[in-house]
């Protein structure tokens, strides 16, 4: 069970993995020392269970499609969804995957080089997949905000022409 003071340590954590212990400590006011013990535990018990920097691909100029895929699958006997989940995700190209409510019963965030590569993805190997029963695309064209991160200031926003009769 966390504490209010191991909610916000973690939050802290999430906004910027990069503070040491002891800036952590003089953020939450917790001991450098308590901050280095609850940081080991969390990830020997998987509750941290990565570093990474959230890069604003836009701004590299590198060339990177996403696509938001609902997937809708026959569920195995005995195993529900994850049987089907744990195999989706040894699919370097599935770089999120949530099993979700509604019409569909995953989701998937998938990446490419190109449009075209994404298709194929989905044609050749995610559509094929013996529990797969239909598959909806959906391309991200603009990423505006990404956990909870707002990626464009207020001068990048898109500003429309005026058309009148």
């Amino acid at each position: 069970m966390l504490t209010d003071q191991d909610r916000r340590l973690l939050k802290l954590i999430a906004q910027d993995c990069r503070l040491k212990p002891e800036e952590l400590s003089i953020q939450t006011g917790l001991s450098p020392d308590y901050v280095r013990s609850r940081i080991s535990e969390w990830e020997k018990d998987k509750v941290i269970v990565g570093y990474q920097p959230m890069i604003n691909w836009a701004r590299t100029g590198e060339e990177k499609v996403t696509a938001l895929i609902e997937v809708r699958v026959l569920p195995q006997r005995g195993y529900g969804f994850d049987k089907i989940a744990k195999r989706l995700q040894k699919y370097p190209e599935i770089t999120s995957l949530f099993l979700m409510s509604g019409g569909f019963d995953l989701a998937l965030l998938v990446e490419g080089k190109t449009m075209q590569d994404v298709a194929l993805f989905v044609a050749e190997k995610l559509a094929p997949h013996e529990h797969v029963q239909s598959t909806a695309t959906h391309f991200l064209l603009r990423r505006y905000k990404q956990d909870g991160v707002e990626l464009m200031g207020e001068e990048e926003t898109i500003q429309r022409l005026v058309v009148s009769p």
